[in-house]
């Protein structure tokens, strides 16, 4: 849910630098049907009724849709805030993988947002010296934010790309909408003799 809040940033920093909200929907994304399908895959995963009966389909699935979006990412590495967001889920897929399939969350993290690791299939998991600590969950948004929960520098990185990828698409947006001092307007011109 991190990335959420990147979003949210990304467009209210777009529109407060001036930016257009059309400009988000004409950024050129490849692949986002892979990168679509890589997520809802994981929306699946970890719901309830899955998580519940997956068992140790669970990891594999969960390395499997992680690498299908960061494949998918790489493939718009020409838009700018793109490179960012590679790094950082790179990071993620590095600690997933490090860790059997399990992004482990810091015990004082998940306290904080007074929960705790559940016994169904989760891409959460508390390790007692998880591989790649660094890049592990180890941060807690503030407990009383909607969909408030444990995120990685990983997921700093990918925000950090997401709202360079919106803020730089509303911008573009708007600068297309602007005439420049080169720009002739033809109705002013006197008429061809």
């Amino acid at each position: 849910m991190f990335i959420l809040y990147a979003v949210l940033a990304g467009l209210l920093l777009g529109l407060l630098l001036g930016g257009r909200l059309t400009g988000v929907g004409r950024i050129p994304f490849r692949w986002s049907g892979v990168m679509l399908g890589g997520l809802l895959a994981q929306v699946v995963l970890f719901s309830d009724p899955v998580a519940a009966s997956i068992g140790s389909l669970g990891p594999p699935l969960y390395v499997a849709s992680t690498v299908a979006v960061l494949v998918a990412v790489t493939r718009n590495l020409a838009i700018g805030g793109i490179p960012l967001v590679v790094a950082g889920a790179a990071c993620n897929l590095a600690a997933i993988v490090a860790n059997g399939g399990y992004m482990p969350a810091r015990p004082e993290a998940l306290a904080s947002l007074g929960r705790s690791v559940g016994s169904s299939y989760s891409n959460s998991a508390v390790i007692a010296e998880p591989a790649v600590a660094p890049l592990t969950d180890i941060l807690a948004m503030p407990q009383g934010l909607p969909f408030a929960n444990v995120f990685s520098v990983g997921d700093v990185i990918i925000g950090a790309g997401v709202m360079v990828v919106i803020v730089g698409a509303m911008l573009r947006e708007a600068r297309s909408e602007v005439p420049g001092p080169w720009t002739v307007d033809r109705r002013q011109l006197p008429p061809p003799s």
